[in-house]
């Protein structure tokens, strides 16, 4: 247990920023799993306003450093892969 005034802020100010990052960690995990229906249904607009969404909650978090940059170019180019795997599979058959 904390005992110093500061030590007790600092407690009290983890707790908050771990409530931030958790919400912050879950909203980004449910983006990125509405990416990965959307494109295993094959739906490419709603898979690309979905990626759109999900970079633009990548960013965000990285940049407040809820994950670290790296992870989020990661994820970032993973769905770029499977977005662009989706547009080859809707284009082929027309072709």
């Amino acid at each position: 247990m904390a005992h110093s005034l500061s030590a007790k802020k600092r407690v009290r100010q983890n707790l908050r920023r771990r409530a931030r990052n958790r919400a912050r960690k879950s909203m980004l995990k449910t983006m990125l799993r509405k990416c990965e229906e959307a494109c295993s249904r094959g739906a490419l607009e709603q898979a690309e306003s979905a990626v759109r969404a999900a970079v633009r909650a990548l960013d965000r978090a990285s940049s407040r450093r809820t994950i670290h940059p790296n992870a989020a170019a990661r994820r970032k180019s993973r769905l770029a892969r499977k977005l662009n795997a989706l547009r080859r599979k809707v284009a082929a058959p027309s072709t």
